[in-house]
C-alpha cells in the first residue's frame, strides 16, 4: 500500500512538472540545429522562419549549423539532445527520409529518435552545367555523357542533390563521376570554376547564379515548370519521360519525447511563419511553396516520403555507406 502511495504521488509529481513545463514554456532562448551549411536553403529558410517563430513564442531562437555527412551529424546533435523543447532541427529529405537508406548504419534510429513538430514547405532542384560545357540542353549532356561515359563530373552535398542526379543517371542510362562536398555553396564554387561540369540544387544556390549568366540552366526536377524560372523544361519534358521527380523538402523536428504541449506550442508558431507573407514573398521567388500542417501529418509525409527515397535510391543503384 505505501509503494502504490508513493508511485502515484510520483507520477502526479511528475504530470504537475510538465504540465509547469509547458506552460511556462519558453523560458529561455532556443537553439535550432540546421544540419547544413551557412547559406544553403535550408540555412535561409530556417533563419527565416525561426525568426517569426521567435516573434509568436517571446525568445529568440539561435540557429547553429552543423553541417556534414548529408545532414547526419546534425542530426545525431539533436536525437540525442534534452526532449525539453529548447533544441529544434530545421530538417529536410536528407536528415529525415534519405539517410536510412543511404547510410549502413545511423547513430540513432531516423524513424523514432524525432518528434515531428510541422511541415514548412518544399522547392524543386535546377540541373545546371558549367558554361563551358558544350550542351545547351539536357538531350544534349545525356549524348556528351554517353559518348564518353564517367568522364563528365556531377556535384552533391546533400542527400536530394545526390539522389536527383543518381536516378537520371539511371533513367537515362548514362554515367557520371560523383564528386562529394560538404556544402551546396562550395559545389557552386566549383561549377562556376570549372572544376565540376554538373550540379543539380534547389533554387536557393542555383537561381541567382543561373540568372546572372554564370552557369546554364538545363531543367527543373519537379512535375511542372517553376513560375520562378518558366523558361525552363522539367526533366520529364526534356528527355520524354514520365515519372521524374525529385523535390526537396524543409520540416521542423525535436527530439523523440518533447511533451506534446510543447510541441502543440511550437507546431502553432511555425504555421503562424508558413502562413506569413513575408516568408512566402521573400521565398516565392525560389520556388519554396509553403504548407502548414499538424505534427501527424508530417509524421505521415515523412513516412510516405522515406519510402519514396528508399525506392528512388534503390532504383538508382546507390549503395550505402
Amino acid at each position: 500500500m505505501k509503494y502504490t502511495c508513493l508511485a502515484t504521488f510520483l507520477a502526479t509529481a511528475l504530470m504537475a512538472t510538465a504540465s509547469a513545463h509547458a506552460q511556462t514554456y519558453p523560458s529561455k532562448p532556443i537553439k535550432a540545429i540546421v544540419p547544413f551549411a551557412a547559406g544553403s536553403a535550408t540555412d535561409q529558410i530556417g533563419r527565416a522562419f525561426v525568426q517569426k517563430m521567435s516573434e509568436q513564442l517571446g525568445q529568440p531562437i539561435v540557429i547553429e549549423n552543423k553541417a556534414g555527412v548529408n545532414g547526419m551529424l546534425g542530426a545525431d546533435a539533436v536525437a540525442k539532445s534534452a526532449p525539453d523543447g529548447y533544441t529544434l532541427m530545421v530538417g529536410t529529405n536528407s536528415t529525415n527520409a534519405a539517410l536510412k537508406s543511404l547510410m549502413k548504419k545511423l547513430p540513432y534510429d531516423q524513424d523514432t529518435a524525432f518528434a515531428p513538430i510541422g511541415y514548412m514547405g518544399s522547392v524543386p532542384l535546377i540541373v545546371a552545367v558549367n558554361n563551358d560545357v558544350p550542351v545547351k540542353n539536357l538531350k544534349e549532356l545525356v549524348a556528351a555523357a554517353k559518348a564518353k561515359p564517367t568522364q563528365l563530373t556531377f556535384a552533391s552535398a546533400s542527400t536530394s542533390q545526390r539522389v536527383s542526379t543518381e536516378v537520371l543517371m539511371s533513367m537515362s542510362g548514362i554515367q557520371m563521376t560523383h564528386v562529394p562536398y560538404k556544402s551546396g555553396p562550395a559545389a557552386m564554387t566549383d561549377l562556376i570554376g570549372g572544376q565540376v561540369n554538373l550540379f543539380t540544387a534547389d533554387f536557393a544556390v542555383m537561381l541567382p547564379q543561373v540568372k546572372a549568366g554564370k552557369i546554364r540552366g538545363l531543367a527543373v526536377t519537379s512535375t511542372q515548370r517553376s513560375k520562378a524560372i518558366p523558361e525552363l523544361p522539367t526533366v520529364n519534358e526534356a528527355l520524354g519521360l514520365k515519372d521524374y521527380e525529385l523535390i526537396a523538402y524543409f520540416a521542423m523536428f525535436a527530439p523523440a519525447g518533447t511533451p506534446a504541449d510543447v510541441i502543440a506550442k511550437l507546431n502553432k508558431a511555425l504555421n503562424a511563419a508558413a502562413a506569413d507573407k513575408d516568408i512566402i514573398d521573400k521565398f516565392s521567388a525560389i520556388g519554396f511553396e509553403t504548407s502548414p500542417g499538424t505534427p501527424e501529418a508530417l509524421a505521415q509525409r515523412n513516412k510516405a516520403e522515406t519510402a519514396k527515397w528508399a525506392k528512388a535510391i534503390r532504383d538508382a543503384k546507390i549503395e550505402a555507406e
